[in-house]
C-alpha cells in the first residue's frame, strides 16, 4: 500500500487514504507508550505527520511504515474515481 493522503484527527487518529482508493482510520495512541513516539503526546507534535508514501514520521523520529497501518487500520469507506476525476 502507497499512502496518498494524510490528516490527523483528534485523539491521535490518522485519517488516511490509500493509493486505491480506500479510505481508512489509524489509531496512534496505542503506540505513545512507547518511548520513540513519546513526543507524540503533545498533540501538536502529532499533528506534524509528513507523508512519506510508503510510511509517515514525524519531526520526532518517531515513524510507522504503510504495512503496519495497513494491518491495522479501519477502513471506513473507498474513494469515488469520479468525484477525484
Amino acid at each position: 500500500m502507497r499512502i496518498v493522503r494524510i490528516s490527523p484527527q483528534p485523539n491521535w487518529v490518522l485519517s488516511i487514504v490509500s493509493d486505491d482508493g480506500r479510505i481508512g482510520n489509524f489509531d496512534v495512541s496505542p503506540y505513545l507508550e512507547y518511548e520513540a513516539f513519546e513526543a507524540l503526546k503533545i498533540h501538536t507534535e502529532f499533528m506534524k505527520v509528513t507523508n512519506g508514501g510508503y510510511f509517515v514520521e514525524w519531526d520526532c523520529g518517531a515513524d510507522l511504515s504503510a504495512d503496519t497501518i495497513e494491518a491495522r487500520w479501519q477502513i471506513v469507506g473507498k474513494e469515488n474515481p469520479q468525484a477525484a476525476a
